[in-house]
């Protein structure tokens, strides 16, 4: 005879993520649309004109072009783009670029070992927010934006009540929605990193607490936990990248970095505060000393042990911000090597189909054991109320053209229409809306263990529910993206997100 518990509580699961559409025929967006109606017009010209033979001939090239945007692989990547990849990267090739030399003898002609690709115009400086803490303000010429590096200690969901998990969650789920509230705020970004540990923390904690006259026994024990607990041992690090735009309104001046430092000073405490109530932890904002540890270390895994010992040793490493860069590094089709490590980065092209719950990504944040460091970056672009309500209507409209543009809809069709009907009336309810994405790089000390990570991470990703794609011919500028320095990618491409995404 089975008995039912009032107490139990049902798991809660989290899902319905859309990436937006545009109505069109066919499979096309609007765009494709256009072009193809565009064409059909073109043809029927060239026949009046020509005659049958050249209208024969402009069809075929037309049927050609409609080929190659509808020809698709598992990844949504149309033979267009693939082709338009491999052209950039043979180009690239051929002019040197993806070579990088530094320092004295490098290519740069200051002699200093500056930061390469997308992070190679950024300026740091330091400034100092209402409570008395120093904080680096990351600025980006390119793009006119401005970030800040939030470090925090995650409290973990290990012997945590699945109630506070839900409490956490739902504080996550506040805070990214109250980021399109926030003024002149356009991105951010959540970077978990896992590394080994040096023991060398472990060593001075010990040796700053170690009683002279304890008993022989009691030292030995001490002195053997130090010897051997960092064998095998990770570390855990997570930073919280925020973005804002230098203009405080569209077609604004821009505001100089000292104006920004002013502003975002009184702004600081209450942004950290809310992450503690997503279990983020203690958070604060990173000085410029720390970043540029963060972003050296990264970029030459070999000098963390380095710099934990100069720590240890109660000094602190002289880093400035045009020396944090690579001394040399070689960008391959799918890989990319940097000073001391070998690393490859891949990009989620598609989110967890179905419902999750909120532990999905706990094994593939983890640290594991074919990866010398690991970093998973959670980018995120906040859309406003004004234009989120829009949006979701124009994806509802689009998601019931494609429904019923035929006699018989697909099941994804009907289900694409239930979805997008869902995140509308979520949207109308108060729920922000927000695009986002991930990178994933790992790294790997020697490159013969290459192998091992990728089938790691093909591994993580399943068990995650994650699609993941390596980003051919532009892993250094994903290596650069992923790191917490607050790039905002949509910024740095020449062909529009939205005008890829509706052909």
């Amino acid at each position: 005879m089975a008995v039912s518990d009032p107490t139990a509580r049902e798991m809660r699961t989290y899902g319905n993520w859309r990436q937006p559409t545009s109505p069109g025929l066919m499979g096309l967006g609007s765009v494709g649309t256009a072009m193809l109606l565009g064409g059909l017009v073109v043809v029927v010209m060239v026949v009046m004109v020509g005659g049958p033979l050249k209208g024969f001939v402009t069809a075929a090239v037309l049927g050609g072009v409609m080929l190659a945007v509808l020809t698709k692989d598992k990844h949504g990547k149309n033979l267009i783009s693939r082709t338009g990849a491999r052209a950039a990267w043979w180009q690239s090739r051929s002019r040197g670029t993806h070579l990088y030399r530094s320092g004295p003898l490098g290519r740069a002609l200051w002699g200093t070992y500056q930061l390469p690709g997308l992070a190679a115009p950024t300026r740091l400086s330091e400034h100092t927010d209402s409570y008395g803490r120093p904080f680096a303000l990351l600025y980006t010429p390119a793009t006119g934006s401005y970030s800040v590096v939030f470090g925090t200690e995650p409290d973990g969901a290990s012997l945590v009540d699945q109630e506070q998990i839900d409490v956490w969650v739902a504080g996550w789920g506040h805070w990214l929605a109250n980021l399109g509230d926030e003024p002149g705020l356009e991105a951010a970004s959540v970077t978990i990193e896992t590394a080994p540990d040096s023991g060398t923390r472990l060593r001075r904690e010990v040796e700053m607490n170690l009683d002279p006259n304890a008993p022989p026994f009691a030292r030995a024990m001490l002195e053997e936990a130090v010897a051997r607990y960092p064998l095998g041992s990770s570390t855990v690090k997570a930073f919280v990248s925020v973005t804002f735009t230098a203009a405080a309104r569209v077609g604004g001046k821009r505001r100089t970095v000292e104006e920004m430092g002013r502003e975002l000073a009184s702004r600081l405490p209450a942004m950290t505060q809310t992450l503690q109530a997503t279990g983020a932890g203690a958070a604060h904002p990173l000085s410029a000393q720390e970043l540029c540890e963060t972003v050296r270390i990264a970029y030459d895994p070999a000098s963390a042990s380095l710099i934990d010992e100069a720590h240890a040793a109660g000094e602190i490493p002289e880093l400035s911000w045009p020396d944090v860069g690579p001394t040399a590094h070689e960008a391959a089709w799918d890989g990319y090597r940097h000073d001391s490590a070998y690393s490859v980065t891949w990009s989620m092209t598609a989110a967890p189909r179905g419902t999750v719950q909120s532990g999905v990504l706990a094994r593939f944040l983890a640290p594991h054991r074919e990866i010398a460091r690991k970093r998973v970056t959670l980018l995120y672009r906040p859309i406003d109320a004004a234009r989120a309500a829009a949006l979701v209507e124009t994806d509802l409209r689009a998601a019931e053209f494609r429904q019923t543009s035929t006699t018989k809809p697909a099941a994804r069709d009907v289900l694409a229409v239930r979805a997008a009907a869902a995140t509308a009336a979520e949207e109308a309810s108060g729920a922000g809306l927000v695009n986002f994405g991930l990178l994933v790089t790992a790294t790997v000390m020697d490159r013969r263990q290459e192998a091992d990570a990728r089938a790691a991470i093909d591994s993580l990703s399943a068990t995650a529910r994650l699609r993941l794609r390596p980003v051919y011919g532009s892993q250094d500028s994903a290596f650069a993206a992923a790191l917490p320095l607050g790039l905002v990618l949509s910024k740095h491409i020449k062909v529009p997100a939205e005008l890829r995404d509706k052909l």
